[in-house]
């Protein structure tokens, strides 16, 4: 029994880790089968096309799926439009004329979806419309019309079950990207703080940098989701850009702490300020990792109690060298270093406060509570 009771417990992890992809897989499948069902049910001609759109447009939150659904219905209009316009003008009863339609349809569609990614399904739509309804004896400008129909079918029900079916609103999608960037943040953070004290590796770093930025990526795409809802009135969730303002602004300290801990400081400023410097990195580390999450399961964050304590301690050994002279022995070199990465400290307090607040209004909008943390 205790194979299958491992198994079972394996299970439960792996969906509890997996909640929103299971969601966005559920609202996939329940899109398709809608939209096969009522483009049936219409008598579509080609009710797959419904289908195709409704799969296409499900995104990861309702601010995704409604651009992606009006790309695909404008794509659709204009392709179909313009396909329509070249099967009128164009005859093509014999292979040499469709080439020559097809290359009248293909060009600027192409190059319209080269400029304009959001326009890349009016190329194919085109194609449709001139191929299609040759071979299905069905005049150009009736093809137009059912081509945009069924789009504009899959698109309105990737809408309607994205907002009713296991619904996942962009700033939800926000605060989780968020968390798992300050995660990223927080193992930086280490790895910088230790290579005060002994030398750290340049491809770790870089490999860490890298990783960042992929999530600071996402970041921007679900900041850029839950504007669209805003716009939409689809939510009352807090503005999303202070949450992205605000990432980029820690991740823009620990580029400028990379820079002053290129190299270990040297002695005896190093053992003097390691234990200031490993209370710092506990502190900041248990902050970030706390406050993502806080972010995933829309709670309030830690207190910022321990990192001004331990930031404030740093300051004050950091003086006591200074009134002992030991840094005046220094390299100039040095010296800025040091002083570059206590500004940089201070500014990343300022940035904590910010995270905290944002991490605040996200649990208050959770909980229906009107926000009361300051902009």
């Amino acid at each position: 029994m205790e194979p299958i009771a491992k198994a079972w417990r394996q299970a439960g992890g792996w969906i509890g880790h997996r909640q929103s992809e299971l969601r966005l897989a559920g609202r996939v499948t329940v899109a398709g089968v809608a939209a096969f069902a009522i483009g049936h049910w219409l008598n579509l001609p080609q009710a797959y096309w419904a289908v195709f759109t409704a799969v296409i447009v499900m995104q990861a939150s309702v601010g995704g799926s409604l651009k992606m659904a009006m790309d695909q219905l404008l794509g659709a209009l204009i392709g179909g439009a313009y396909g329509a316009v070249v099967a009128l003008a164009i005859p093509h009863t014999e292979p040499v004329t469709v080439g020559v339609a097809l290359t009248a349809a293909l060009a600027p569609l192409a190059l319209l979806a080269a400029l304009r990614v959001n326009f890349r399904v009016a190329p194919i739509t085109a194609i449709i419309v001139l191929l299609g309804a040759t071979s299905m004896h069905t005049g150009p400008v009736e093809a137009a019309l059912d081509r945009a129909l069924e789009v504009a079918l899959g698109g309105t029900v990737g809408i309607v079950v994205s907002l009713f079916v296991l619904p996942a609103r962009a700033h939800g999608v926000l605060a989780s990207a968020a968390g798992r960037t300050l995660l990223l943040l927080a193992t930086l953070q280490r790895t910088l703080l230790a290579g005060l004290i002994q030398r750290a590796d340049p491809h770790d770093v870089q490999r860490q940098l890298d990783a960042i930025r992929g999530a600071i990526n996402k970041v921007e795409t679900a900041t850029e989701e839950a504007r669209r809802e805003r716009r939409s009135h689809l939510t009352d969730a807090p503005d999303p850009e202070p949450f992205l303002r605000t990432l980029l602004r820690l991740r823009h300290d620990l580029v400028m702490i990379r820079r002053t801990a290129g190299d270990p400081l040297p002695e005896p400023v190093a053992s003097r300020l390691a234990p200031a410097l490993a209370r710092v990195s506990s502190a900041t580390d248990a902050f970030m990792t706390g406050t993502a999450s806080a972010l995933s399961r829309r709670r309030h964050p830690p207190s910022l109690a321990e990192v001004d304590a331990a930031f404030d301690a740093y300051t004050a050994d950091l003086l006591m060298l200074r009134g002992e002279g030991v840094t005046r022995a220094l390299p100039v070199d040095a010296i800025g270093r040091l002083y570059a990465f206590s500004f940089a400290l201070e500014q990343q307090r300022q940035n904590f406060r910010d995270m905290a607040n944002r991490t605040i209004e996200s649990a208050q909008h959770e909980a229906g509570v009107a926000p009361t943390t300051p902009a």
